[in-house]
């Protein structure tokens, strides 16, 4: 029994190792270490056979979701005998393959810095990038979809949306679109983008996923706003045009990849919407992708 008990407790450890939530939210192929013993990874593999974390739903369960065009609300709920049921919102949003979108990075891209973007809005003190509300709109108008992917631990989302939500520029607000954050912890988050300084990690992988749900002979990527190299870099790494990459510094000056230099604003690139991001022709807009 003690030998069994043994062999119990290096798997379950092992299984934590393999299967990560991270390795799962980022869709990367689980790696068993080499450092484990013959006996230890056939008991690992026997018993992956039946339990697999997975966050991805096959096409036979989304299609059993009767999704409309756009977002469409879900709730997820746990229920434990102490704390009760605790629910968690989100939405899963329904585009259509064709669709053009515009990636746009949030803090110091949308706020005007890192650090002061996450602590000034939650005391109602406005710290958000000059004409970007409106520049974004335009943008939206002319049929191009909007996704927020911000290196942000997911324990955020909350205050992260209402950021998002809350921004006004006299009346004008941000699209709508799904926002992708970090699905790891407050600590790993900061030490990625902090101390690695490499947030691009998460974001190539996660907009790599993103790409992949679309045909594989159209870019879906249009155009992207970031507000340091890494983002450029990532952003080059899924295939956007450098010709349609722009960071944002502290003092508002847009820089386009391809002209570096040249500086803009977004109330400047706003008058040249129509140049950028011309109006989208009546195509097909069967929905048929699943962001």
């Amino acid at each position: 029994e003690e030998a069994l008990a043994s062999v119990s407790s290096t798997v379950t450890a092992t299984l934590d190792d393999v299967y990560s939530d991270e390795a799962a939210g980022l869709g990367r192929k689980a790696v068993i270490p080499h450092s484990l013993s013959t006996e230890t990874v056939a008991v690992t593999q026997t018993i992956s056979q039946l339990y697999r974390k997975s966050l991805r739903l096959t096409s036979k369960q989304i299609e059993s979701l009767n999704l409309h065009e756009g977002a469409n609300k879900v709730v997820f709920s746990v229920t434990t005998q102490y704390q009760g049921t605790c629910r968690c919102e989100a939405a899963i949003y329904l585009w259509s393959w064709n669709d053009r979108v515009i990636i746009s990075d949030i803090d110091g891209t949308i706020t005007k810095s890192d650090a002061l973007g996450h602590i000034l809005p939650q005391f109602g003190k406005d710290w958000t990038h000059k004409g970007i509300a409106k520049l974004y709109h335009k943008i939206h108008q002319n049929g191009y979809k909007f996704l927020y992917c911000s290196a942000r631990a997911i324990g955020m989302a909350a205050i992260t949306k209402g950021y998002l939500q809350w921004v006004n520029d006299q009346g004008i607000v941000l699209p709508k679109g799904p926002v992708l954050l970090a699905p790891s912890s407050l600590f790993s988050a900061l030490h990625r983008e902090v101390i690695e300084k490499k947030p691009e990690v998460f974001k190539v992988a996660c907009l790599s996923d993103i790409r992949d749900l679309f045909n594989t002979h159209r870019q879906p990527f249009y155009a992207a706003f970031g507000n340091r190299t890494n983002d450029a870099y990532a952003y080059k790494q899924v295939g956007v045009s450098e010709a349609r990459i722009f960071t944002v510094n502290p003092k508002g000056e847009l820089i386009q990849e391809m002209a570096k230099g040249n500086k803009s604003t977004y109330s400047h690139l706003s008058e040249l919407v129509e140049h950028f991001f011309p109006v989208r022709s009546a195509e097909s807009n069967a929905p048929s992708v699943l962001v």
